[in-house]
């Protein structure tokens, strides 16, 4: 489980993003000042940290550079400061993104999702299979009965993302944020004719199913 590190002195809001990560599978510590960030940062190791920028005592302009020298994960900071300069400094500063307040929880799940993805790509393995289906993670391609099949990379991202877990069901917003590294915005039509591509391309080298639709959630390898 991915452990992350919530730094917010508004306990509302701390408390509000805590519920919704641990309902999305992750493990928070929740810091409400830098000081506080520092201490847990001393003691545990994260996959990412979410930050404020108006902390007491050590702001969050000053904790960011601390924070990536005791541990070099991505950041995603949330403010309500909206100016362009604030987000470029923060950018160019090391913060991986930035989420303007108020925000929508969905939105920030989402963006957690895809840097952690990122920061986890590095570890792959040589190939994935499934059935007669193998995807080679280092040259980038995909083969059905050895007969290599033409992917786009959202198509080859798709497959990765579903033989990685072969019995989890994925949601089009799982799908899309691993295969796009975007943030997923209800655009039905989008993952419905990647999957439909992907189908018939894997039909055209074998008789199996490879991905079966589960109605109201979303996507899995066919059984």
């Amino acid at each position: 489980m991915k452990k992350i590190l919530i730094i917010e002195d508004d306990n509302e809001i701390n408390n509000m993003t805590a519920e919704a990560l641990n309902k999305a599978g992750y493990s928070c510590d929740q810091a409400f000042s830098g000081t506080e960030a520092l201490f847990y940062l001393d003691k545990e190791r994260y996959a990412l940290a979410i930050m404020d920028l108006m902390l007491p005592g050590l702001s969050g302009e000053e904790l960011l550079p601390k924070l990536k020298e005791k541990q070099d994960i991505p950041v995603i900071v949330i403010s309500a400061k909206d100016s362009l300069d604030s987000k470029v400094d923060l950018l160019v500063g090391g913060a991986e993104d930035y989420l303007t307040k108020p925000f929508a929880i969905r939105e920030l799940i989402a963006r957690v999702g895809v840097q952690i993805r990122k920061t986890s790509g590095s570890e792959k393995i040589p190939e994935l299979r499934y059935k007669d289906l193998m995807l080679d993670m280092q040259e980038y391609t995909a083969s059905v009965n050895g007969k290599e099949i033409q992917l786009t990379r959202q198509e080859f991202r798709i497959l990765e993302l579903m033989m990685s877990n072969p019995n989890k069901v994925y949601s089009k917003q799982e799908i899309y944020d691993y295969a796009w590294e975007d943030y997923y915005i209800g655009e039905d039509k989008t993952i419905n004719v990647h999957i439909s591509n992907i189908r018939k391309k894997l039909k055209k080298e074998s008789d199996a199913d490879y991905i079966e639709t589960v109605w109201g959630i979303g996507f899995r390898l066919a059984k």
